[in-house]
């Protein structure tokens, strides 16, 4: 059977890997729990993502735990979707000529 990737949402800030991968353990056999943080303040930021081995344990745990009370917040549980390049940050443009004239910059609003 196929491995499952979890997306856990509207995590609390306090909320931990180990604390994540217990959770979800009540529903079988987790290969990895992960906390996603902000790449320059190292702060989390609110979601992570569980892996799981043995899909019908993920869809069961994404099932009954969707919207239930996890350290005080309401969690959102979801198979989670394969990144794109969008996702990774693999972008393209952006930036503008800088021909005669003055000024600069800005981006769009």
């Amino acid at each position: 059977m196929a491995a499952i990737n979890i997306y856990v949402g509207n995590l609390s800030f306090d909320t931990n890997e180990d604390q994540l991968k217990e959770l979800f353990e009540t529903y079988g056999q987790v290969e990895s729990a992960t906390i996603i943080s902000d790449k320059f303040t190292g702060r989390p930021r609110g979601f992570g993502f569980v892996k799981m081995p043995e899909r019908e344990d993920g869809l069961r745990a994404i099932q009954e735990l969707d919207a239930r009370d996890f350290m005080g917040r309401s969690i959102k549980v979801n198979e989670a979707r394969p990144r794109t390049d969008r996702d990774r940050g693999d972008r393209q443009g952006g930036g503008g000529g800088r021909g005669k004239g003055g000024g600069g910059g800005g981006g769009w609003r």
